[in-house]
């Protein structure tokens, strides 16, 4: 799991520590947004023992070379590719890490997944999926009326939003030529237990909470 210290990325981790025996191998660069303090309140309700299953790898995936090593140490049989840079703000303020995050990561990440998809054996490549979390904002705005499928024209409307679409497009492209098996999910806006304040929901929450103007 990329991505596995960010919200979305720590509410996977602890579903599966749930509901899976899996063993997960969490990749973060650890930024400003990652915090394991869910993945680890998680464990120490469910046992510590689930330490075993649960391995930290501080990786930052626009490296390619520790990123291949990374892989062939894990030999996964799944990929959950949830790391990005995803704040719209700030991708106007600096679109550089986003271009270099979300596609230059993406790519990185295709190209040794490709790798390994071709080390591997014929009954592992039949169970074998790399899926990318992608966002509905690849597809632009509504207006008052309507709604999005993943048969929506692509129009992005931000830095964010274009490296997401950018990164999409690497990954079908990954599957049309080279046979890798992915999937993509474009879902909408999410909201929970350990988002980042920064967000519209828990930002209006703290404020309310410390009485400031919203």
């Amino acid at each position: 799991i990329t991505g596995g210290a960010g919200f979305i990325g720590g509410t996977l981790v602890r579903k599966l520590l749930r509901e899976s025996n899996c063993q997960i191998f969490n990749i973060d660069k650890f930024g400003y947004a990652s915090d394991l303090t869910g993945i680890n309140n998680e464990i120490k309700l469910l046992g510590n023992d689930l330490n075993r299953r649960h391995n930290i790898i501080k990786v930052d995936i626009s490296n390619k070379e520790i990123l291949s090593k990374t892989f062939q140490d894990i030999d996964p049989d799944f990929v959950f590719h949830l790391a990005a840079e995803s704040h719209v703000d700030k991708s106007i303020e600096g679109p550089e890490i986003f271009l270099r995050s979300n596609v230059l990561g993406t790519f990185n990440l295709l190209e040794v997944s490709r790798e390994h998809f071709g080390r591997i054996s014929p009954e592992r490549k039949k169970i074998f999926r790399f899926h990318h979390v992608s966002t509905d904002e690849v597809f632009g705005s509504l207006d008052d009326k309507g709604k999005f499928s993943e048969n929506s024209l692509y129009r992005p409307n931000s830095p964010y939003s274009a490296s997401k679409a950018a990164s999409d497009h690497f990954v079908r492209a990954w599957q049309s030529t080279y046979g890798l098996p992915i999937s993509i999910s474009n879902c909408s806006n999410n909201f929970g237990p350990w988002q980042l304040p920064d967000k519209l929901i828990p930002l209006v929450i703290y404020k309310a909470i410390k009485d400031e103007a919203i």
